[in-house]
């Protein structure tokens, strides 16, 4: 749940007038990857039909992946990355057709880096529910229309499955590691509770083994912001012209979400009272220099992404709890047999170091025992993103790890 893009996630930066100018056209109605733009790096696998956890049916889940690296002869030296929660799978690479933007973790995987694509064979998936090639709300159904507000109700154990329906389409029975951070980290703890025999290497980065009702109550207002705007029309915009769908309501949602994905020393300290030009805020009709940030990326945000599946991938975070049903938190944790990575950083206030704490206590193979291995980074929870040395590192030293 995090900025996740290169250009999103780096130190915060004043918005000059040419960035502003880049959005003034009109936003489409949606920012979903569609059937007939151009596929860029994905991979599709299809895996038939689908029945989620809570009800509801999907006749027919296709999964878009990217992949880096050979798959050894035995299957031995496959990685799974996971994203976060608007993030996709071009975790490496330049922008361009197919691509809205550049990959979100280069710095980290590629050849010779920390997960070592000379060595090792990384799978990374769109999540179901996302808007970048996998089965979600903007996908067309059965009857020739988008599914839209009819999706049905997915939790991460849903997605959970769907990535080992993937790793059987693919036929890795056992994971070489998996990799997820933020929303992708609560993928990859319930894919270390559900299936232990399947990771050889676990790293859970800025994650929860549960969300807080804070967090649902952050959601909340994430979701309100969507389903308020009048241009998202029940779920039924997909045939509305640009600038006419909720893109208003979507850059709010986004606004939202951005502000607790920093820490306040950093936004204080790059914006402080900064005005955005010569004309004053103070009643004269100016801007403060954060507010024209805020307006900028939660702007750009609606060229890539979907209202519809922002509100689905929500609702699935709220679901995740991996006690539920398993006797509580730590007794699921109990169940995980790898050698677990679980990584904080010290700023985050969206998902704080007690929460990772928990989770290292939890699992019975923690790196650093009953505590989390924790970052030091201005940038709060983002840090996973930009903090390349110290999130690298630490990797490194989870791969060297015997399972």
């Amino acid at each position: 749940m995090d900025w996740q893009t290169p250009e999103e996630s780096v130190p915060s930066s004043m918005i000059t007038e040419d960035l502003a100018r880049a959005l003034m056209g009109k936003p489409p109605a949606t920012g979903a990857w569609r059937d007939g733009d151009k596929p860029g790096n994905r991979q599709f696998a299809g895996l038939g039909a689908f029945e989620p956890e809570r009800g509801g049916r999907l006749p027919f889940v296709r999964i878009a992946f990217e992949t880096f690296g050979e798959l050894s002869p035995e299957r031995d030296n496959a990685i799974l990355i996971i994203h976060a929660f608007t993030g996709d799978s071009h975790v490496r690479g330049e922008a361009g057709p197919g691509h809205y933007t550049a990959g979100w973790w280069s710095e980290l995987v590629g050849p010779g880096l920390a997960i070592d694509t000379d060595r090792y064979h990384v799978v990374v998936p769109n999540i179901l529910g996302g808007c970048q090639g996998s089965t979600g709300p903007a996908s067309f159904a059965p009857d020739g229309r988008e599914w839209g507000e009819r999706f049905p109700y997915l939790t991460v154990r849903d997605q959970v499955r769907a990535q080992a329906l993937l790793a059987d389409h693919l036929g890795i029975d056992r994971w070489n590691a998996v990799i997820g951070g933020s929303m992708g980290g609560m993928h990859a703890i319930e894919w270390g509770v559900t299936h232990p025999e399947r990771v050889a290497r676990l790293a859970v980065l800025a994650a929860p083994a549960a969300i807080s009702a804070d967090q649902i109550g952050s959601n909340l207002t994430q979701l309100q912001a969507i389903t308020m705007d009048p241009g998202w029309a029940q779920g039924r915009y997909y045939d509305a012209d640009d600038g006419e769908g909720p893109h208003a309501g979507l850059a709010l949602a986004r606004r939202i979400a951005m502000l607790s994905y920093r820490a306040p020393d950093e936004l204080n300290a790059r914006f402080d009272r900064i005005w955005q030009s010569s004309i004053s805020p103070l009643g004269d009709g100016g801007r403060f220099a954060l507010e024209s940030y805020l307006d900028f990326h939660g702007n750009k945000f609606t060229r890539r992404f979907d209202a519809n599946s922002y509100l689905t991938l929500l609702q699935a975070m709220n679901s995740h709890d991996v006690g539920r049903d398993r006797g509580g938190v730590e007794a699921a944790l109990a169940r995980v047999t790898a050698p677990t990575l679980v990584l904080g950083i010290d700023s985050d206030r969206l998902f704080p170091v007690e929460t990772q704490h928990r989770i290292a206590a939890g699992v019975p193979r923690a790196l650093d025992g009953d505590t989390a291995t924790v970052i030091n980074s201005i940038y709060g929870h983002d840090g996973f993103l930009i903090e390349f040395p110290a999130v690298g590192a630490a990797i490194t030293r989870l791969l060297s790890t015997e399972p």
